[in-house]
């Protein structure tokens, strides 16, 4: 495994991550003492950065990470997340995080989802989130303070230039890099460590890899092989958030992080030419979007409207009738009260889309 240097932290991290939000489960719930060997397997094959967060997996991410601390065989850092932006919810948030992981310090504290710079300035406030963080950091309870955004560059910029974090957790792809590329490059010259989740851009590349081809070099086994790879090997790119649920999914992306050759310009330019704009619009699956007044499962929908981005509306019919089993008709149960666009981290015309599926045709 590759290690690479955490921004200013003295701190060297393996290139792959594991990225806790992709546990799979067991019938109906999840199997912890299988979830938490995926995770000590991990740890065994030299990846040293785990990664969850609260309401991760339905909320058992950090007990199935808790579970798997208490028996690690290697040196490993823990990064977690609070979104609240209240100084004591944040606070009490933390103190859940530390006794459901089991561990005495988070080594990486993200204030969590960033979305603009107002909302970035609503965490900075006296009394607020970061305060409360940086005041658990003085009492020795978080190590390095850091966030996780989904503003664009210009703001990421703007975020890193005032000095209070140590490092950045942002989304950043082989699709979406054109579109991302100065927020990393400005959080990289301001020596922060960067962690890039969603580098399969939520499971989309595997699901298409026939479609996503054009991504794989002569050295890659497959297209997930050359998105992390394509991550990995940049130099302002620390780790990679691979999201593991799976022992083979562990040995797939351990592999990949021994070796991570860089693309060449004349790759990244035949990359390039071949994507478009609206592949920075397409739906992670982050689930964010979630608790709909109308019970409609907004982030199903988003993920089959990924499919008319790539294909076509009948593509994306298909897929809400084969492969979640629901009836596009739903989407005409949407009041536009808004609450779904004001959670997308992608800032994603939610409503719009829903309007556009209701004319789509009936699945074949």
């Amino acid at each position: 495994m590759l290690y690479k240097e955490y921004g200013k932290t003295g701190k060297k991290i393996s290139v792959i991550g594991f990225g806790g939000m992709r546990f799979v489960k067991s019938g109906d719930s999840y199997d912890f003492d299988q979830c938490a060997e995926v995770v000590r397997k991990a740890n065994e094959l030299g990846i040293n950065y785990f990664d969850t967060a609260p309401y991760y997996c339905e909320d058992r991410s950090e007990d199935i990470m808790g579970l798997a601390f208490k028996k690690m065989p290697k040196e490993f850092y823990v990064s977690t997340k609070c979104s609240e932006k209240n100084g004591s919810k944040l606070r009490a948030s933390l103190e859940k995080s530390l006794k459901r992981l089991g561990i005495p310090k988070i080594n990486f504290f993200h204030i969590w989802c960033i979305l603009t710079l107002d909302d970035y300035k609503s965490r900075m406030v006296k009394g607020g989130a970061y305060e409360a963080a940086l005041k658990a950091k003085e009492e020795g309870l978080i190590e390095h303070i850091v966030f996780s955004t989904h503003c664009n560059g210009d703001e990421i910029e703007t975020i890193v230039k005032d000095g209070c974090f140590e490092g950045v957790t942002l989304g950043y792809n082989i699709l979406n890099f054109p579109f991302r590329q100065k927020g990393l490059e400005a959080a990289y010259k301001h020596g922060l460590g960067v962690a890039t989740m969603n580098p399969l851009s939520g499971g989309l590349i595997p699901q298409k890899s026939e479609y996503f081809d054009f991504i794989r070099g002569k050295e890659d086994a497959s297209v997930v092989n050359a998105a992390l790879r394509f991550n990995g090997s940049q130099k302002e790119i620390t780790t990679v958030l691979a999201g593991m649920g799976t022992l083979e999914e562990v040995l797939e992306n351990v592999k990949v992080g021994e070796r991570m050759q860089e693309f060449s310009e004349t790759k990244i330019k035949e990359i390039e030419s071949k994507l478009f704009s609206s592949m920075d619009k397409l739906c992670t699956g982050c689930r964010y979007c979630e608790h709909c007044p109308q019970e409609l499962s907004v982030s199903k929908y988003m993920i089959a409207y990924n499919q008319q981005i790539l294909g076509s509306s009948q593509e994306g019919s298909n897929w809400m009738k084969w492969h979640w089993g629901m009836p596009v008709e739903g989407v005409k149960n949407c009041i536009e009260c808004g609450l779904c666009e004001n959670k997308c981290t992608q800032h994603l015309p939610i409503m719009e889309r829903l309007k556009e599926m209701s004319g789509w045709p009936a699945p074949v």
